[in-house]
């Protein structure tokens, strides 16, 4: 069985610039990898209503799912709803329940449920509500896109949600050897190690460390027997490796 596919679109013209540093795909990989759910693709794109048009409809062709991080808060440069639901077809507009999501939890604020909060209930229509436990303002799934929060803490606990519903595969395991000699020494000898073993992935990434040149080396796979057996024949080529 295929493990089910995802592929992550961070919106934001400050993530382009610099100014904020994104943290919600390196979260979302870990939890994607440890329910057997394989990211393919990372894309990171400006607050621009055509681009994530753009983006939302080739990447939900091609993947099972598409998570989308930033642009669904209050101010204007907040327009990634209106995107998502044009990529749909979807008409949109300020919906009862999330309208009323947000009443209450600007009631027990004490602060208005003004103009600006309510973009935030406006949703496609067809959408289902991601929930919100922090800050109450929801996310929502339309067809196989999950639009959630740019705020790393938002983020995590809409994801959190979201995965709670998506059924997975079988996890991704991986193991390391340390070898200190550099990648060009055992790069011939990997290369046929990974054509015996296509089923797994094996990745070299060279170190340099107090003086010490070597390359780690990282074989994945969802068969932990055949990780193993890899494991060891790369550990006979290499005997200094290290585990």
């Amino acid at each position: 069985m295929t493990n089910p596919t995802a592929a992550m679109l961070v919106i934001g013209d400050e993530i382009l610039s610099g100014r904020t540093k994104d943290t919600n795909s390196g979260h979302l990989a870990d939890e994607l990898t440890a329910r057997g759910i394989d990211l393919r693709e990372i894309r990171v794109i400006p607050d621009d209503h055509a681009a994530i048009v753009e983006a939302v409809r080739s990447l939900s062709d091609r993947f099972d799912h598409v998570f989308t991080s930033g642009g669904i808060g209050p101010t204007h440069d907040d327009i990634t709803a209106d995107a998502v639901a044009e990529a749909f077809g979807a008409a949109i507009g300020v919906r009862a329940d999330a309208r009323e999501i947000l009443a209450r939890h600007y009631a027990q604020q004490g602060t208005e449920l003004n103009e600006a909060r309510l973009r935030m209930a406006r949703i496609p229509d067809g959408a289902a509500l991601i929930d919100n436990p922090i800050s109450a303002a929801p996310g929502f799934t339309i067809g196989n896109v999950h639009v959630m929060a740019g705020v790393p803490t938002i983020f995590g606990a809409m994801a959190a949600s979201v995965l709670s519903t998506i059924d997975g595969g079988a996890p991704l395991l991986s193991q390391t050897l340390r070898i200190e000699r550099g990648e060009g020494e055992v790069a011939t000898p990997l290369a046929d190690l990974a054509h015996r073993y296509p089923e797994l992935t094996m990745g070299s990434y060279p170190f340099q460390k107090n003086g010490v040149y070597g390359t780690n080396i990282v074989v994945r796979g969802t068969d932990p027997g055949r990780i193993g057996a890899a494991v060891t024949e790369l550990a006979r080529m290499f005997p200094e490796a290290i585990a």
